[in-house]
């Protein structure tokens, strides 16, 4: 493989929220996607909100309905990790687990040939070290899609310690390709985003915890008086509460207690309160 135009179909592992969004963003492109979760349940789910988001778009007249009906036909839901034996670039989606990246890894090295790239959409974790769970660590790189998927232009790029700089090229070229900028970062803990934003969201959460502030009007003198789109505590409930959680507790792990999780972000993790996925977080939402 020598470039982007060499790549005809994409494999997506996890057909969750980022898994999803990355297929259906592949597929409006003009790939071929190969998109595979453990369950066919979870497969389906997936697939119904490619379709939900596809409508969306075509009412809102950003998208005529044969192109919608042209990206969900590109789409091939599948259970079979052999399904993806095809595909000239696979990009993991899956929970931010470090043991189910190495598994998850360690079977795509089996199934793909081994020219094939092999991406992980990490937010934090070390790409390096996933990679090691491979014969091919230099054809293996972070690209981490921001949520929502079909909407965010960005694509953090990660290079671990070993990926090929002609990898990295044809990263940037096949998220250029799908119409989104990216930007590069070494093998940090948290990268560029989640380094300085889970601080952030966590002095947000303390703030509100610590009486300093309403959580509306933390929120709003966040977003009036940085002009952000959203308030930490808005954007927390958006992004998952336990994924918050995780990715400070990678991150105070790794850099030590600057990252460590509020107490108040545990409390509501402990109770079921995940943010806007569960209905509650900081604030209440309909479902």
């Amino acid at each position: 493989m020598h470039g982007v135009d060499d790549i005809d179909t994409i494999g997506v592992v996890g057909a969750g929220t980022m898994g999803h969004g990355i297929s259906q963003v592949a597929a409006v492109n003009g790939y071929e996607v190969v998109m595979r979760d453990i369950e066919q349940e979870l497969v389906d789910e997936g697939i119904a909100g490619i379709e939900d988001s596809l409508s969306r778009f075509v009412e809102k007249d950003e998208m005529d309905q044969q192109a919608a009906d042209a990206a969900r036909e590109r789409i091939t839901g599948t259970t079979d990790l052999d399904a993806l034996a095809d595909c000239e670039f696979v990009v993991e989606a899956v929970v931010e687990n470090m043991d189910v990246k190495q598994d998850v890894f360690a079977d795509l090295d089996e199934v793909t040939p081994a020219e094939t790239v092999l991406a992980t959409n990490t937010s934090t974790l070390s790409i390096t070290s996933i990679a090691s769970a491979t014969d091919r660590p230099g054809r293996v790189v972070g690209l981490h899609f921001m949520n929502p998927v079909p909407l965010m232009e960005g694509v953090e790029l990660v290079v671990g310690e070993k990926t090929d700089p002609e990898v990295v090229d044809l990263a940037h070229e096949l998220a250029d390709s799908m119409g989104k900028t990216t930007w590069e970062s070494d093998d940090k803990p948290g990268f560029v985003t989640n380094r300085i934003l889970m601080p952030w969201l966590a002095e947000g959460i303390r703030a509100f915890d610590e009486g300093v502030a309403s959580k509306a009007d933390i929120d709003q003198g966040m977003t009036l008086g940085t002009n952000v789109p959203m308030g930490p505590l808005t954007l927390a409930d958006h992004i998952g509460l336990d994924i918050c959680l995780d990715a400070m507790e990678t991150l105070h792990t790794e850099l030590g207690d600057r990252y460590q999780p509020p107490y108040l972000l545990k409390r509501k993790v402990e109770a079921g309160d995940l943010g806007k996925k569960s209905g509650r977080g900081f604030y209440e939402y309909e479902e």
